[in-house]
């Protein structure tokens, strides 16, 4: 079946194609470095060609990720992907055929809904609880689990609310997926970036039906470099994911890989981090002034990652926003109907100074203050 749009990024698609928008409230990763800030680890001689070694990805860039996500397995369990959306991709389009259940969150991240639509398979939501700060239960997602299930699909930290999956609801959903032998996915790109609490542990490693999904792109703001990649135990979803990326983007990206790999070396990825860290709990403490501030506005700070939902009084999400898109205000919120919550806007705490967020919020008070929505 045809692959349709999903409204996130429809919205997007509208939104830019017109005059673009002068500040931005919610960019979801942190601020991107600039290529200079790599040259002088990279080597000059370096062919653009693929990396000849291993259809994988770069050998020393699978054990930088695997590094980083505190995982002892072997370099040949991480396939390199274009970014964390491909990841998810490959896996699927491998491992779900029409007929099939694939249980996710709700809120959470479209990818999963578009793609089950598109394969025949059928996408079973599990709540998040708004008033428990968008919390998932675990058993609620037991409950939710038939003979159909073939797999399930969570991103930790939540996309859009931030909120975490602690250890023990991970090894709760391990444990189920285990006894009913069903992929569980878990999609960490905000990974790195926990505002309250440890960063947990990741799924690859708790179960041999566990599969994580990473990239570059948020915690350290390289989304352009398309990098990302997939970890499993088992050497036949590598494999499958490798063939169908094959047929797609075929070989990774050889300058991507290696400007990736010098990102994760541990004492760049603990410096990248520490910087995304600062800037991002310093947005958060404006971010939290504001809504407080605001007596349309309320939400859960995120525990984790740069986004969250503020819930909206008197009008819907999407009214304020392209409201907001217009002038004199020009500036960029995206819409709660794009994760299926009309009630809300995203706002975020990424992009650094080139986002104006300051003139941004200024222009949403003013907005929300004139009567005119």
């Amino acid at each position: 079946m045809k692959v349709t749009i999903h409204k996130l990024f429809d919205y997007l698609l509208e939104t830019t194609s017109a005059e673009p928008p002068e500040c931005f409230i919610g960019f979801s990763l942190a601020r991107s470095p600039q290529l200079k800030d790599f040259l002088p680890d990279l080597d000059p001689d370096l062919s653009l060609d693929w990396n000849g070694t291993s259809f994988l990805g770069l050998p020393a860039l699978r054990q930088r990720v695997l590094d980083q996500a505190g995982l002892r397995l072997s370099p040949d369990s991480v396939l390199i992907t274009a970014g964390a959306a491909e990841a998810n991709y490959l896996l699927f389009r491998q491992l779900l055929t029409a007929g099939d259940e694939i249980v996710t969150e709700a809120p959470g991240w479209p990818q999963a809904g578009v793609m089950a639509t598109a394969i025949g398979a059928r996408l079973v939501e599990v709540p998040r609880d708004e008033t428990q700060g968008w919390e998932l239960n675990p058993e609620a997602v037991a409950r939710a689990v038939t003979p159909k299930t073939r797999m399930i699909f969570l991103t930790n930290p939540n996309n859009p609310t931030g909120r975490l999956i602690r250890e023990a609801d991970l090894r709760a959903l391990a444990t189920l997926a285990d006894s009913h032998g069903i992929w569980l996915v878990v999609d960490e790109v905000y990974a790195g970036l926990e505002w309250a609490g440890a960063r947990p542990p990741s799924i690859a490693g708790l179960t041999p039906f566990g599969i994580t999904t990473g990239s570059v792109s948020k915690a350290l703001g390289l989304q352009g470099l398309r990098t990302g990649w997939l970890i499993c135990q088992n050497p036949q979803v590598i494999r499958d994911a490798m063939i169908l990326r094959e047929n797609g983007s075929e070989i990774m990206n050889v300058l991507g890989e290696h400007i990736a790999e010098v990102a994760l070396r541990p004492e760049r990825l603990a410096a990248a981090l520490a910087q995304a860290r600062k800037q991002g709990a310093a947005t958060l403490d404006r971010l939290e002034t504001f809504v407080a501030r605001e007596p349309r506005l309320s939400w859960h700070r995120p525990e984790a990652g740069l986004i969250g939902l503020a819930r909206v009084e008197g009008t819907d999400g999407e009214s304020l926003a392209r409201a907001l898109l217009q002038p004199p205000y020009r500036t960029f919120l995206l819409p709660g109907s794009a994760y299926g919550l009309p009630q809300h806007v995203r706002i975020g705490a990424g992009g650094g100074p080139e986002a104006r967020l300051e003139e941004g919020l200024g222009r949403l008070s003013t907005l929300l203050r004139s009567g005119q929505i």
